[in-house]
């Protein structure tokens, strides 16, 4: 998230009081360089749902997405992938396609193939040098095709533009920031009680009937706000 702005738009909502008329609204500004494709991994239906059957990485990873694979990158030795790269490197010393038999296994048996990406979080000046990593699904043809496709992108950069176009409805979702253990009138909004009640006055004055004889999941309680 790089900052906030506003925007003033038009309402289009048939029965709403502010139906065609302008209305100023905050608006997030958010800094989305560019992912770069890795790898992808192949999975086969199986009656109790997927199953990861393999995967195949790139020639080269950069040194953002190798921070992910490490607690302490410091202080470690940095061997995350090295023999890998060299099995890709003699490959195609050979003038053979490297992972080749992991990739006509893929298009074999697989009927999921999903991409494997990571941000350049480096790009961001977030303070953060460790990349993040996700798994994108691909879409559309046969599997060979799906493969292929996926294999294509291998180190490349893939932009917002390439992606979604101008002015495009796109779903976001976000995680909240952690605000640790709070009380009901903050966590749920429940009014705070009297001055001079007994024992506090931040607190759900009656959490139940006697019976049913259990605290019932609808009563605000206390407890973890955020993530």
């Amino acid at each position: 998230k790089a900052g906030m702005t506003h925007i003033v738009r038009d309402v289009d909502r048939p029965g709403s009081k502010l139906h065609k008329k302008e209305v100023a609204e905050a608006v997030s500004v958010v800094e989305t360089p560019p992912m770069v494709v890795v790898g992808f991994v192949g999975y086969v239906e199986t009656p109790r749902g997927l199953r990861a059957l393999t995967t195949v990485w790139a020639g080269h990873l950069s040194e953002e997405v190798k921070r992910r694979f490490y607690k302490a990158w410091h202080k470690s030795k940095q061997k995350a992938f090295t023999k890998y790269q060299k099995r890709w490197a003699d490959a195609s010393k050979a003038s053979e396609s490297p992972m080749a038999a992991e990739i006509e296994r893929a298009k074999k048996y697989c009927q999921v193939i999903r991409a494997i990406c990571h941000t350049q979080v480096s790009k961001v000046k977030i303070g953060q040098k460790k990349a993040h990593i996700k798994e994108i699904q691909i879409n559309g043809g046969t599997t060979a095709a799906k493969v292929d496709f996926a294999t294509g992108l291998f180190e490349q950069e893939v932009k917002v533009a390439d992606v979604f176009s101008q002015d495009e409805m796109i779903d976001v979702i976000g995680a909240t920031k952690g605000k640790g253990f709070n009380g009901v009138v903050t966590r749920w909004g429940v009014t705070r009680l009297a001055r001079k009640s007994h024992r506090g006055l931040r607190k759900v004055a009656c959490i139940g009937s006697w019976h049913p004889a259990r605290v019932q999941f609808q009563v605000p309680r206390s407890g973890q706000r955020g993530y």
